[in-house]
């Protein structure tokens, strides 16, 4: 399966393009956002888990990212709330499981290097933001290597950001409000992927925005 898979073109993901699609396990349905291969893929999804579902054991060949959106995620290692950061590297394994509550969590998988070997679990809700590079944006940087820079911010309402080159690319999941720019205006649940050399204009209007944003990943090979 290929779908996003050029790399070199922008693509854009809004709530009204969900098309929820059943995984292999009962109870956890995908909506895809990128994926290059089949059941073991380079892919970056939605993950929406059914009260009470659980998944097989399975080991992270090329580690695992995730963001937790929605209700609780955990496995034997610990429970996730919402809000939750989690990096699994190359090599490591789980069971995960869910509660009453279900949940929602975004996932990027095969998308690490080898030297990339953090295991990480943060409580974002708790973080320590620090202030942005133009009044108005707050930073949650939550992971950094080999030029990859992965963080949440936050934008108040009416906010604008310089005209700006994504060197390596750029990839947000809008997590509340709505974040625009000359090409559109995207709300939450929006997914967004700009090529290396891309350019924008950012800015947010009366609702703010709050992103989950990664660059510096998508230099051509």
């Amino acid at each position: 399966m290929r779908l996003n898979a050029d790399f070199d073109r922008r693509a854009v993901v809004t709530p009204e393009d969900y098309r929820w699609v059943d995984s292999p396990t009962p109870g956890v349905e995908r909506m895809m956002l990128d994926r290059v291969g089949d059941e073991v893929a380079r892919a970056t999804s939605l993950v929406r888990y059914a009260p009470n579902s659980t998944f097989p054991t399975h080991e992270h060949g090329g580690g695992e990212e995730i963001l937790v959106l929605e209700g609780e995620f955990a496995d034997e290692h610990g429970r996730y709330p919402a809000g939750h950061y989690l990096r699994n590297p190359i090599g490591t394994a789980h069971a995960p499981r869910v509660g009453e509550q279900g949940a929602l969590i975004f996932v990027k998988l095969h998308q690490f290097s080898p030297n990339d070997t953090a295991q990480k679990a943060i409580d974002t809700r708790a973080g320590d933001w620090r202030p942005g590079l133009v009044e108005g944006l707050s930073v949650l940087p939550l992971h950094d290597v080999e030029g990859e820079h992965v963080a949440l911010v936050r934008w108040a309402p009416n906010t604008r950001f310089q005209p700006h080159a994504h060197w390596g690319g750029e990839e947000i999941l809008v997590l509340e409000g709505t974040f625009h720019d000359e090409h559109g205006a995207y709300p939450a649940g929006s997914w967004l992927r700009s090529p290396h050399r891309s350019q924008h204009t950012p800015f947010t209007g009366e609702d703010g925005a709050l992103i989950y944003v990664k660059v510096g990943h998508l230099l051509p090979e």
